[in-house]
């Protein structure tokens, strides 16, 4: 009997080995619980100082991880393969992830900072009455350009950019609804317009536009920019206040046709294994002292009206970045086109950059 006792304690010692190994790899794969919190942010959107206050004040350890694009995130947390706590979405995605039942409804009441946030940034199309996410950063897609390089040209105008004189100037930032949208507020149409006569027209004007692209590029427009690779750029407005700061010939516009005035969202996902901390980050990220030093750290917009008030006078009067009810009121939010519509786009986008080359 010894020898089948021995090798039946053998058997549950490798079994428990085995459990705590599994627990170990998943807490480092991004599941989460306990005194453990994982986020999923798009990269160098958090001020790490901050991470480090919240992990100091609550006791908690917060695992960072990062994406690229709402698509690659979407797909990870439809995949479920990973556990997150707290995702930071842009407004189109929150709209799919509700239809799809990945998000949980938010605790109002464990969120008190919410007070704090302006109204007119509340209660939008895509999350109504907040139910599921809480404001983070937002902004506006226009044109960074270079006076010294464009010789006095007028960027008030989208169309501005089909200037010949931009041959081989311009850089593009790679995302279809940006680059699309633009070229149908060009024509006076929404960013959001499903017609397809009108998609066709967008991308007959963006292959008339080709000869000024010098390229499409990634986050490396901002390095480009600032190096005075080209005199233009297409780029989110948090991207153009980076850009500024590392050279201050270059200035910032939104074009009168329209643009797009974009939201991310803190988001609790329907899998999140810690959903207490969950809350208790939000509401962190949430508190006037703090929402102002991440957008100093950051440089995008913050939408916490008591942030505004302890930011540097240059930085919250600056109307490029805070732009007026007025101007906003004009701008649209990306609608969810839904997968067959959002690939259609991507098809356009794809048959553009293919023309390019």
């Amino acid at each position: 009997m010894k020898p089948l006792v021995n090798a039946f304690l053998a058997i549950i010692i490798t079994a428990l080995a085995l459990m705590y190994l599994g627990a170990w790899m998943n807490s480092n794969e991004g599941y989460s619980g306990g005194n453990t919190l994982t986020i999923y942010n798009w990269g160098d959107y958090v001020d790490p100082e901050l991470l480090e206050q919240f992990e100091a004040e609550t006791g908690m350890t917060v695992i960072y991880q990062t994406f690229d694009s709402n698509e690659a995130m979407l797909t990870k947390v439809e995949q479920g393969g990973t556990t997150f706590d707290v995702v930071i979405p842009s407004d189109y995605a929150i709209a799919k992830m509700r239809e799809e039942k990945l998000l949980l409804p938010l605790d109002h009441s464990k969120l008190p900072n919410l007070a704090h946030l302006n109204p007119r940034f509340l209660n939008l199309s895509f999350d109504p009455g907040n139910q599921y996410s809480v404001p983070y950063f937002w902004g506006t897609v226009g044109i960074i350009y270079n006076p010294e390089l464009t010789k006095g040209m007028d960027f008030s105008s989208w169309n501005s950019l089909w200037d010949s004189r931009l041959k081989n100037n311009i850089f593009l930032v790679d995302g279809a609804r940006e680059v699309m949208g633009m070229a149908l507020n060009s024509l006076n149409y929404s960013v959001n317009d499903q017609n397809e006569a009108h998609l066709q027209d967008a991308l007959s004007k963006l292959n008339r536009l080709s000869p000024n692209v010098k390229a499409i590029v990634g986050d490396e427009i901002k390095m480009l920019l600032a190096g005075e690779e080209a005199a233009v750029g297409i780029v989110w407005s948090g991207d153009a206040s980076e850009i500024m700061d590392e050279n201050d010939k270059l200035d910032y516009i939104v074009p009168e046709e329209g643009s797009n005035i974009w939201f991310d969202n803190m988001v609790i996902p329907r899998t999140a294994a810690n959903v207490e901390g969950a809350h208790r980050f939000i509401d962190f990220m949430l508190r006037p002292e703090v929402a102002a030093q991440n957008a100093e750290y950051v440089g995008y917009s913050t939408p916490n009206e008591g942030a505004m008030k302890l930011l540097p006078p240059e930085i919250a009067e600056d109307t490029r970045f805070y732009p007026p009810a007025e101007i906003t009121g004009r701008l649209e939010v990306y609608d969810n086109l839904g997968k067959r519509m959002l690939a259609h786009y991507n098809e356009l986008f794809l048959m553009f950059k293919m023309n390019k080359k």
